[in-house]
């Protein structure tokens, strides 16, 4: 039985038409559904969104159908959408109004009625607008807050209105013009020498030229071929490439199909890790529509070259990023990393030539093809072209998704985009900065002193550090290094693959080493020891993870040595996190004397006139905590 081949989608009609329905769009209010702002209630806000707008007797659509409903052709109408995510996720839920833009935080679903309110009347629900922590200024959209405006997105420019699940959207917004001109007027040599030209480096962490790997998959025989993009994102606190596939899902597709174009594959994998379920969805529902469209098939816009996609979950393994174990994955078998040579672009999947990238590198190539590989190098820095994502986290005002060129300064990150560290209540220090880690488990520290090095490739390994897949946790003077070292080593210890000795015993070893700093046994030893020991897993491990699990170690041991020797030579914590190490001390401005810490103390190490401050023996106190359950005034700390 011979199967129906689809037509040649015609994009200019398809995008033609919905361009068509969405001038009839009045408003448009776009409302966050990445992750974070889904579990912030933003569903919740749609549909109260849409029930208000129905209330107030406006014309509602969700999504711009088709075939237009004869009964509301030609008429103005008031559409509510989802996006994916905006980027500003602490500041979710968001609610974004166009053709106004004005950007609404942390919306609830109280706020539904009184936002429809303002369609009418022209004002805005000014207590749910941005206000600057430091400034107090209030700022109406994203142009007015520095956490957008500098930035430059690119990749993830579309995701901030796209509704993900509309394919025809994506079409009317320059969607998959990229492939059909690689497929019908540009030859696979020809595709891979643009990607070649552009500098195009992969964002997944290695920064290898993916122009060079397209290149060697090309050039081998063989009748099949695979592309496989690598959506197993398991760094903590990374969440780039998830955001991607829920907020342009199609953005990925195309990529692997021009990738598939330049390496002669006609079958794409798209590996998603089974934490991501939104994005899971989003893929599968990218790829059903863009079949239903016939953009994808047997029939490549009419090229008679073959495209098929499948969407497989991963079952969370961290060494599953690296791709000689995500391809063991994808076959059924444990995933572990294999030796290279042969490497994938040789014998991959199921011994045939495989090209692997990650997600932000596959949704960058449209944009290359679109602009030019010149156009393209005109943004970021001479090695390392383009822009890269990053997730903005921890002692920084402004968390979130940013998105900046390659060669963009740290104090830029920090300070202007991110809003200036903060203490942990949130405040805003004037010197608070003390360290930010780059790149995960796999990454390293940057001090104050790389605060203007340009953040590419090739600067941070200079520095010992890596963009990695592109975290970047910011920490406080209150950070203890030792702490961040080991929470990373205890990370890559539990997802060892355990394959290899030096990483399976070595990173076990080090995590000991850790412990024994944080608690006060170890002694003067243990430093040199541990530098040792990381160095060698650094060197023997079989895979890149392995290889780069001692970074965290290695760059804290080279940037906060004293910190390291006051936990192993003063059994002290400077910053009194680790609790074993915490000097006990009573505040005196807090102590009103009232002795009742002295009469519980069982080792009597707590002395102090009646209505005087108290002090505390350090020798004798045995931190038992008693004196703190006793003390209602919150005077003593570090027991």
């Amino acid at each position: 039985m011979t199967m129906m081949t689809k037509p040649a989608v015609d994009l200019e009609l398809l995008a033609a038409k919905y361009t068509q329905q969405a001038e009839r769009v009045r408003r448009r209010l776009v409302v966050c559904a990445g992750t974070g702002c889904v579990a912030g209630g933003a569903l919740e806000v749609h549909q109260a969104l849409l029930e208000a707008v129905q209330e107030a007797g406006l014309e509602a659509k969700v999504e711009l159908r088709q075939e237009e409903d004869e009964q509301t052709a030609g008429r103005q109408v008031t559409r509510i959408s989802k996006s994916g995510c905006q980027g500003f996720c602490q500041m979710g839920p968001l609610v974004t109004i166009f053709p106004d833009n004005i950007l609404y935080c942390r919306v609830g679903v109280d706020d539904a009625a009184e936002i429809v309110a303002t369609l009418r009347n022209g004002e805005t629900v000014e207590r749910l607008l941005y206000r600057h922590p430091v400034s107090g200024e209030v700022c109406r959209g994203t142009g007015d807050i520095p956490f957008y405006n500098r930035q430059t997105r690119t990749v993830l420019q579309s995701c901030a209105f796209l509704d993900p699940e509309d394919l025809r959207e994506y079409v009317a917004n320059s969607g998959y013009a990229a492939a059909r001109e690689a497929y019908l007027n540009m030859t696979p040599e020809e595709v891979c020498q643009e990607i070649l030209d552009s500098g195009l480096r992969g964002r997944g962490g290695g920064g290898f030229p993916a122009g060079r790997k397209w290149e060697l998959t090309r050039i081998q025989e063989g009748e099949r071929k695979f592309v496989i993009c690598n959506g197993d994102e398991g760094d903590p606190g990374a969440f780039m490439d998830r955001s991607l596939m829920e907020g342009n899902p199609h953005s990925v597709l195309e990529g692997m199909m021009i990738a598939a174009r330049a390496v002669g594959a006609s079958e794409g994998i798209i590996y998603v890790r089974l934490e991501y379920p939104l994005a899971v969805k989003r893929i599968r529902r990218a790829v059903a529509d863009a079949e239903e469209f016939g953009i994808i098939g047997d029939n490549v816009f009419g090229s008679g070259l073959k495209m098929h996609f499948t969407v497989m979950e991963g079952a969370g393994a961290f060494v599953c990023g690296e791709e000689t174990a995500l391809i063991a994955s994808i076959e059924g078998r444990r995933g572990m990393p294999g030796i290279k040579p042969p490497f994938p672009a040789q014998s991959g999947l199921w011994g045939c030539p495989t090209v692997i990238n990650n997600v932000e590198t596959l949704a960058t190539v449209p944009r290359i093809i679109n602009l030019g590989a010149a156009e393209f190098k005109r943004m970021g820095s001479d090695n390392s072209p383009g822009t890269k994502t990053f997730a903005l986290t921890g002692h920084v005002a402004n968390t979130g998704l940013i998105e900046v060129p390659f060669g963009t300064s740290l104090r830029e990150i920090v300070y202007n985009i991110g809003g200036g560290v903060t203490d942990d209540s949130g405040k805003v220090l004037e010197d608070g900065f003390k360290a930010v880690q780059i790149g995960g488990p796999s990454g390293g520290c940057l001090t104050d002193k790389e605060l203007d090095l340009p953040l590419d490739f090739d600067s941070l390994r200079e520095v010992g550090a890596m963009v990695g897949s592109g975290g970047l946790v910011v920490m406080n003077q209150q950070t203890c290094m030792v702490s961040v070292a080991r929470f990373f080593m205890q990370f890559t210890q539990n997802e060892s693959c355990g394959k290899c000795v030096p990483c399976r015993e070595g990173t076990r070893q080090m995590l000991v080493m850790l412990d024994d700093i944080m608690e006060g046994r170890a002694d003067e030893t243990v430093l040199s020891d541990l530098k040792e020991l990381a160095r060698t897993v650094q060197m023997t491990s079989l895979c890149g993870l392995g290889k780069t699990a001692p970074s965290p170690v290695l760059s804290t041991l080279d940037y906060f040595a004293e910190e390291y020797r006051a936990h192993v030579e003063d059994k002290f914590c400077p910053t009194g996190q680790c609790k074993a190490l915490a000097r006990p001390e009573i505040d005196p401005e807090k102590c009103i004397g009232c002795t009742a810490c002295v009469r519980k103390c069982p080792v009597d190490a707590i002395s102090g006139e009646r209505k005087q401050p108290h002090q505390i023996d350090v020798e004798l106190c045995v931190k038992c905590g008693a004196c703190v359950e006793v003390c209602k005034f919150n005077a003593i700390t570090g027991v």
